[in-house]
């Protein structure tokens, strides 16, 4: 094949070569392979005036020729960056050389656009628009694009990753989220009758039709036309949706819909970068639109993806701010590789400290959140690789007010001392004084107090615990006086005198009143008290026999033992 004589070389993005003879005739476009490394094709244009026709339209290209208009020989331009490669430089030539005039549609608008920016065709040539005003004005129609153009613009916008694009794909992208407004509106696909009609404007192609009827619901047709987006795309319409007041529930659900869908054929860099966006912008929803169960369902995606710090914090922060509406299997998560004991411990804490920085007062989240980790504490227990520091941190992390009982933390300490036998005496009471004496229920002393994984101080101080409750109580019951003062109860005391015990006399008033209608709930609350106090007197003869028990086994223990306050009787 003959050589061509040329005088410009110039190679776009070392895809193709174009080959301009400035002093030629206008030729036609001819291709032709010749043998270069890359084997890609070269362009030969034979183009009439080059320095009259080309550099009147391009500033670029007119700075090129004018420095180099005192060399002789071949020369060459190598283009790096060239928006759109080889199609977008040819488009540019097609322009220059058809007179100012091209066929600008949406499949090439923001490819033209782009071009036109880097070659610096703004100014106008013999009162005719250059590329780029054209391209803009062209652009200013997109509100009346058909949902098909948007998608196709869209793409070709993503396809070109160029700085010059970011803000026509804002513009794209604030078009499609303008439509999708009116849609939720108003219906997915409004009605096109006629060809007439203004809705014509906001119409959706026929596949987007056919996905309604058959696969989407009236605010999730879009969700599958819009999955060529890129993680980067896809947050820049989230934002996007966001700032327009979207329904965020739809929202969170097109994020997961994308994840999947696109998990399928990814590379592990690639899911991790659509992770961390689904979280990003999880984190910008209202949470009370986002289910905790959805996050867990994030978390447990993300336990095989080395993710960032940040989006892992983001994450464990939303997760934390929600533990209230969690439950025990939820908590359940595996230990990441390299950690011993089965359950990762340290995320709940990290739960736990995101919960309680929150801080929001109320006592109702709070007392979930205690139930919740004591039913966790106990699950976890059993394992015998779990560090007694990890038991006590998660133990001790609820504030105690935060609990009414600490009966589920007992028996999870219970089962703690008994698969780890061989633990220390220290360890052991450090183990213990996370437990409050005053918050265990009488039946859960009464097993402390028998309990030998327990240390002797821990059953002795239980004892005394209870034993001052109990004091209490009695002290509380309404005395003889109290009653005898009372006018409706004057009568009655005196038929009877003033012979019966404390827990008699409560029987004794009891069945004596003179009930009316109004006094029906003071009877109720009466026999209620006349109940418990006999209840706590069985209890404390009990403990005295209990206490009589450890005193004598526990010839070490004798002075806890004189330590006591006397039982009541």
């Amino acid at each position: 094949m003959e050589a061509c004589c040329c005088n410009l070389e110039v190679d776009v993005n070392g895809e193709e070569t174009f080959m301009v003879d400035k002093l030629g005739a206008v030729a036609t476009l001819s291709y032709f392979m010749i043998c270069v490394c890359s084997f890609q094709p070269i362009i030969n244009l034979h183009l009439h005036s080059c320095e009259t026709v080309i550099t009147q339209y391009s500033n670029k290209f007119a700075r090129l020729f004018g420095k180099s208009s005192g060399a002789t020989g071949k020369l060459k331009v190598i283009f790096h960056d060239f928006p759109g490669g080889a199609e977008g430089f040819e488009l540019m030539l097609k322009f220059s050389y058809n007179n100012g005039t091209a066929d600008i549609s949406p499949s090439n608008l923001f490819l033209a656009c782009c071009a036109a920016e880097y070659m610096e065709m703004k100014e106008p040539v013999a009162d005719v628009s250059n590329l780029l005003e054209q391209t803009e004005k062209s652009l200013q129609e997109i509100s009346y694009w058909t949902w098909s153009d948007l998608l196709i613009g869209l793409k070709q916008c993503q396809s070109l990753l160029v700085p010059d694009s970011s803000v026509m794909v804002e513009r794209c992208l604030d078009t499609i989220v303008g439509r999708l407004v009116l849609a939720s509106e108003a219906s997915p696909c409004p009605s096109t009758s006629s060809t007439d009609s203004s809705w014509v404007r906001y119409s959706c192609d026929s596949k987007s039709t056919e996905s309604v009827k058959t696969s989407f619901s009236r605010l999730t047709w879009w969700f599958e036309d819009l999955l060529f987006l890129s993680p980067l795309l896809v947050a820049m319409l989230v934002k996007l949706m966001l700032s327009r007041k979207m329904d965020h529930v739809v929202i969170s659900k097109f994020l997961l819909y994308y994840q999947k869908a696109k998990f399928s054929t990814a590379t592990t860099h690639e899911k991790c970068k659509i992770i961390e966006m689904v979280i990003d912008m999880h984190y910008d929803m209202d949470l009370s639109c986002v289910p905790c169960k959805t996050l867990f369902g994030i978390l447990r995606v993300t336990l095989g993806l080395n993710i960032s710090k940040c989006s892992r914090n983001k994450l464990e922060t939303m997760i934390g701010s929600q533990l209230d509406h969690a439950t025990l299997d939820n908590l359940l998560v595996p230990s990441p590789y390299g950690i011993s004991y089965l359950y990762d411990v340290n995320l709940i804490l990290r739960f736990l400290k995101a919960f309680l920085r929150r801080g929001n007062g109320l006592v109702t989240p709070i007392r979930k959140v205690a139930s919740l980790i004591d039913l966790y504490i106990a699950e976890i227990a059993p394992d015998p690789c779990l560090k007694t520091s990890k038991f006590l941190a998660l133990a001790t992390a609820i504030p105690d007010s935060a609990r009414d009982s600490y009966d589920e933390l007992y028996h999870a300490m219970d089962m703690y001392l008994e698969v780890h036998t061989q633990l220390s005496q220290e360890e052991r009471l450090k183990i213990c004084c996370g437990l409050n004496f005053e918050k265990l229920s009488p039946q859960a002393c009464l097993h402390l107090s028998q309990n030998k994984k327990f240390p002797s101080k821990f059953a002795v101080q239980a004892l005394i615990s209870q034993q001052s409750k109990l004091k209490n109580l009695l002290h509380m019951t309404p005395s003889t006086s109290s009653y005898n003062d009372s006018p409706c109860n004057s009568s009655g005391a005196a038929q009877k005198g003033k012979k019966n015990k404390t827990s008699e006399q409560v029987v004794l008033y009891s069945s004596n009143f003179d009930i009316s209608t109004d006094n029906e709930k003071l009877e109720a609350h009466l026999q209620g008290m006349q109940w418990r106090v006999m209840e706590l007197e069985k209890f404390c003869r009990k403990m005295q026999i209990q206490m009589a028990k450890i005193t004598k086994s526990k010839a070490s223990g004798h002075s806890y033992a004189k330590s006591l306050p006397k039982l009541c009787s």
